[in-house]
């Protein structure tokens, strides 16, 4: 699955740099994208990211990511981020592990009101995101 950032004057950290956490946000968020294909809400349970070199504020990152395997319940992700181009400089490498849970999960531990405008938000989403959901 590919996906960009266009990294702006917000995601700055160092002076002209964008900040890792927003970097690593972007990975987990772009890895996580791929577990949508599997129809099955997860949690991230390990996320790695490895900083190549840094990723200027105005360029564009490149986000290449896949499912390196599935066993049971865990599924293994990976990733890369090149700079301005889908062969540019590699800028980011990742990789993660998800855990399918049940959509009693976010129940459980989510805000009722922040449930509920997923549920809405997700009409044509995976199957799990139109359960019933209850407060």
């Amino acid at each position: 699955m590919s996906s960009t950032l266009d990294v702006g004057d917000f995601h700055q950290g160092a002076p002209g740099l964008a900040h890792g956490g927003v970097i690593a946000t972007a990975m987990d968020e772009a890895m996580g994208a791929l577990n949508r294909l599997l129809l099955v809400p997860v949690v991230t349970v390990h996320l790695e990211v490895d900083y190549v070199r840094p990723v200027p504020v105005g360029t564009t990152l490149h986000i290449h990511t896949e499912i390196a395997g599935q066993v049971g319940r865990k599924v293994f992700t990976s990733g890369v981020a090149r700079l301005d181009a889908p062969d540019g400089p590699v800028a980011v490498e990742a990789a993660a592990l998800f855990l399918q849970v049940p959509i009693e999960h976010f129940v459980e531990h989510g805000s009722p009101a922040h449930i509920e405008a997923a549920v809405r938000e997700r009409p044509g989403g995976a199957a799990a995101w139109r359960r019933e959901v209850s407060p």
